[in-house]
């Protein structure tokens, strides 16, 4: 580990939910941004998993825990 963040598989971007690039709070644009996939594919997830009741609750953890950028 070097730094603040962990270097984990190349992906040396942190976590954090943006100011634009959002609709509700950034989670989805914060995953995507990070992992270098599409905001869509992430938001359909968000939704194709709240079919199950999962999502939802998965999402409001996330918002509480990925810090705002600045």
């Amino acid at each position: 580990m070097t730094g603040p963040h962990c270097y984990f598989g190349g992906m040396e971007q942190s976590l954090m939910r943006p100011r634009n690039r959002k609709i509700i709070a950034g989670v989805c644009a914060a995953i995507a941004g990070r992992f270098g996939i599409s905001v869509t594919v992430v938001r359909l997830g968000f939704v194709f998993f709240g079919l199950f009741g999962v999502g939802e609750l998965v999402y409001i953890a996330l918002w509480i825990l990925i810090p705002k950028s600045r």
